[in-house]
């Protein structure tokens, strides 16, 4: 990892600068159709999936994906844009969206992140509303239940985490969520064991409309591998650093490059508010940074398939949750805000 302010070279076996192939293309534009005859029965559609933060949206969505697509950790908006999981079988395509959760702003993030939420609500061909039956409902919960109510899309309830109860406490539990609204269905899940995950999306599909393929087959997001990268980067930090380091960390990749032979060396650069957190996330002797490098690396080549080269560097952006510049660079898109 890379702590000193200039980045060091990578090692010798990549390739030179003009040897490398270039990078791969932009993802294919939001609302293009597959021109391809599926079947009058066909079925496809934006599925949302929304809730207040740390309900298990992003686990939902990884879980059907079979790969990590979204960031996951114990702690509250990981999740920070919305991002799209395109799942094809030969009788639908859904599209999902992962939202971020919904909860008081306090910065022009926190801002952005409940907006994305609340836009990707209304255009929503089905509304996955997902609570963490764990907890009783909070007034959270009661927002995210008040805002759905509204749409005209079937809405179904998610009760996750079902693992967590058992009889009387459980059944008390359904009780008070299935208060909160009305519902087109309540269904009981627990995606981190795969509980009745089947029949949650064979419900949601027999919503959706007939309709063609909006993505190609082997497509999977909306996202460029890029973005993917810096969303691992920035779950593992989360995953080791504590208090209010994490939500105050961004990450950028700025090389992405493949070698022929194999191979893929990446470099990013970890942000921090300040000099302070810029020490803690680097741990004494660079231990911190070089646990989150690893922990990173090891997810990075099960997405890409490759060894990866991975080359961490932490820099201090001072306040850039609450720049307009900086949330722009950092890839949110903040114009509705300003």
């Amino acid at each position: 990892m890379s702590t000193d302010e200039e980045r060091q070279p990578p090692p010798d076996f990549w390739p030179e600068e003009d040897a490398l192939p270039e990078e791969a293309g932009e993802a294919v534009p939001e609302g293009l159709v597959v021109e391809e005859d599926w079947g009058p029965d066909h079925r496809s559609g934006y599925v949302a999936l929304v809730g207040r933060p740390n309900v298990g949206k992003s686990t939902l969505l990884n879980a059907w994906m079979g790969i990590k697509l979204a960031p996951v950790t114990p702690k509250p908006q990981t999740t920070r844009t919305n991002l799209l999981g395109i799942l094809t079988r030969p009788d639908a395509q859904l599209i999902f969206v992962d939202t971020p959760g919904i909860h008081l702003a306090r910065t022009k993030l926190g801002e952005y992140m409940v907006r994305s939420a609340e836009d990707a609500i209304p255009d929503a061909d089905v509304v996955l509303c997902v609570v963490d039956v764990s907890d009783p409902p909070g007034g959270s919960d009661r927002e995210v239940a008040a805002r759905v109510s509204a749409v005209q899309a079937p809405v179904i309830l998610v009760l996750n985490k079902i693992d967590l109860l058992t009889g009387d406490a459980l059944a008390e539990r359904w009780a008070e969520y299935q208060a909160l609204g009305e519902w087109h269905e309540m269904i009981g899940v627990s995606a981190t064991e795969g509980t009745n995950l089947d029949v949650l999306l064979e419900k949601t599909v027999a919503l959706l409309p007939l309709g063609p393929r909006y993505y190609p087959e082997e497509q999977l997001s909306n996202q460029q591998e890029r973005f993917v990268v810096a969303e691992i980067i920035r779950e593992q930090a989360l995953v080791a650093l504590d208090q209010e380091v994490p939500h105050a960390v961004a990450v950028l990749v700025e090389d992405f490059k493949e070698r022929e032979g194999g191979g893929v060396y990446i470099a990013a650069n970890i942000y921090t508010e300040k000099a302070s957190q810029k020490g803690i996330v680097i741990g004494r002797g660079g231990r911190m940074l070089k646990e989150i490098g690893r922990n990173a690396r090891r997810e990075i080549e099960g997405l890409v398939g490759q060894r990866v080269y991975l080359d961490l560097w932490v820099k201090v952006r001072k306040n850039w949750r609450k720049d307009p510049r900086s949330l722009r660079e950092f890839g949110y898109d903040i114009r509705d805000l300003e």
